[in-house]
């Protein structure tokens, strides 16, 4: 009778037991997961800066959750709100880059800041830069931010590790030097379009004022619609809209990123940037469909980007339309839109930029316009430019080379460690971003010399090896080491052929409503456009 008492006293607590269980166990998960980020946004991010000011590193204090994420916007902001600079000024690292400016200026070369709870290390030594970009140990890696860059373009520049290998192999071929002299009429012919629309733009004077940015950036659309995918730039052009609105959403995202799970929430930019993305993906997968169609019935491969690319990838995968089993051997469907969305943006927007600030200098230095055009007009004449006299050009090397040196397109590189690294005489901790400040090292008086902020393309006379200080690290307008971009002669080639065709027909000064404001959006714009006076020679 006691047993059978206490074994239904035990059966009726058996409720208040589960009910006690239903509130406790939530609590201890809740809180479980609250001390997991605690450590991840505080407590880690505290130790990590202890020790790196232990090392004798100077940085920023970290604060929480967003660490110098507000500061380098309300800076940047501050930087864009002053007046232009004058024309003819090339120190521009203060309105680029303020946040960096000055925390170098008050940190050393070798600082640190915070991206959100990320250690952020800048490393402006060149000889530091040459370690990282080499990554000769295989411990650096490019910082991953999935839920974004799938947005914008999720290709060769973020991939790592074997995957990384294969799609540079894979691409390798169609950045061969034989393949883009295939190019060169495609090229030419682009730039020919060019050149006869500011031709009829001409006032009964001889001359026209055009903002030559928008202009610029149609020309090297029309080259990539072409050499990449034997299309017009009328069909790639909803492409090129999308995707000059996905970097602008992109720079406003990229400050918020470090929220945890920001990229998730409903917000009208993260809805906007997906629908861009499903809109662009579609468009590709036709484009690419269609050339697999051709291709399957018997079409010869085109010489253009795309067509390369799909040949060199069935020579590493049995079948192309057998993704299942091609993940070790060529790339996916998805793979080849992600790569399709990189030659967009990238072939689009880093010649833009080139031919953009090439125009804005040659119109501030017309010493230096004249000179390009004495050597163009004694190589060419007034005939089209072909290979072997691209190849001679001396004196437009040096200016592109300078103007890339004053005005890169790409101002930064980031690295993130994948285990505890030592750099020079300090140690970083794994999951750290290694900051390589492109545009301050391309300024740099210890690189460079006092002349470092003046336009001078003569110290490039005798190479890029001999132009600086430092020939191993202090040139990065394309990156340096083993991921160098696998563009950089597809895009110096695109722009010596449209600047040798303006010389030849065009002289160009800075029209009076030009305004000197560089900023970034991705890469490095004119903030006001580039106001020109074109006059017909």
């Amino acid at each position: 009778m006691a047993l059978g008492g206490v074994l239904l006293a035990a059966v009726a607590s058996i409720p208040r037991i589960g009910l006690l269980l239903y509130g406790v166990v939530p609590g201890l998960v809740l809180l479980w997961q609250g001390g997991r980020l605690l450590e991840k946004l505080w407590w880690q991010p505290r130790r990590l800066e202890r020790a790196l000011r232990a090392q004798g590193l100077r940085g920023t204090p970290y604060r929480f959750l967003m660490g110098d994420l507000r500061e380098f916007g309300r800076l940047s902001k501050e930087a864009w709100a002053r007046p232009p600079l004058p024309p003819g000024c090339h120190d521009i690292v203060p309105r680029v880059t303020p946040f960096l400016s000055k925390n170098v200026r008050e940190h050393g070369k070798t600082c640190f800041s915070w991206f959100g709870p990320i250690p952020n290390v800048t490393i402006a030594d060149p000889s530091l830069v040459k370690d990282v970009l080499s990554n000769k140990f295989g411990h650096f890696g490019k910082p991953q931010f999935p839920a974004l860059t799938k947005l914008v373009s999720d290709g060769l520049t973020t991939h790592e590790g074997e995957k990384w290998v294969r799609h540079r192999r894979i691409l390798n071929p169609a950045f061969h030097l034989e393949k883009l002299k295939l190019m060169l009429p495609a090229f030419a012919a682009c730039c020919q379009e060019l050149v006869s629309r500011w031709v009829q733009s001409l006032g009964p004077d001889g001359s026209c004022e055009l903002d030559v940015w928008p202009e610029l950036q149609a020309l090297t659309g029309d080259v990539i619609s072409r050499t990449a995918f034997g299309s017009s730039y009328l069909e790639g052009r909803r492409i090129f809209e999308l995707q000059s609105e996905q970097a602008e959403r992109f720079v406003g995202a990229i400050q918020k990123i470090a929220i945890p799970g920001y990229m998730w929430l409903p917000t009208r930019n993260n809805r906007r940037m997906r629908q861009i993305n499903r809109e662009v993906n579609s468009i590709l997968r036709g484009l690419i469909w269609r050339r697999i169609q051709a291709m399957r019935e018997g079409e010869s491969t085109r010489n253009d980007l795309l067509g390369l690319l799909l040949e060199s990838n069935a020579r590493h995968a049995n079948d192309i339309n057998d993704h299942s089993n091609s993940s070790l051997l060529g790339m996916t469907i998805e793979d080849v839109i992600e790569e399709c969305k990189l030659f967009y943006f990238a072939g689009m927007e880093t010649t833009s930029v080139l031919m953009t600030w090439t125009m804005v200098l040659l119109s501030m230095h017309r010493e230096w316009q004249d000179r390009a055009r004495e050597e163009v007009v004694g190589l060419f004449g007034k005939d089209r430019p072909e290979y072997e006299g691209l190849s001679r050009l001396k004196t437009v090397n040096m200016i592109l080379y300078e103007i890339l040196r004053l005005y890169p397109p790409a101002i930064v590189f980031s690295r993130k460690t994948y285990k505890e690294m030592k750099i020079g005489d300090a140690t970083y901790p794994a999951g750290a971003i290694i900051e390589i400040p492109v545009l301050f090292i391309h300024h740099d008086p210890d690189a460079w010399g006092d002349d470092a902020h003046e336009f001078r393309p003569e110290r490039f006379a005798e190479g890029v090896s001999n132009a600086s200080k430092d020939p191993a690290g202090a040139f990065l307008p394309f990156g340096w080491g083993p991921r160098v971009c696998i563009g950089q002669n597809f895009a110096l080639l695109e722009a010596k052929m449209a600047l040798c065709m303006i010389l030849q027909r065009f002289e160009f000064e800075l029209a009076p409503t030009y305004t000197h404001a560089p900023h970034t959006v991705m890469t490095l714009h004119p903030m006001h456009g580039a106001q020109i006076k074109l006059k017909v020679i």
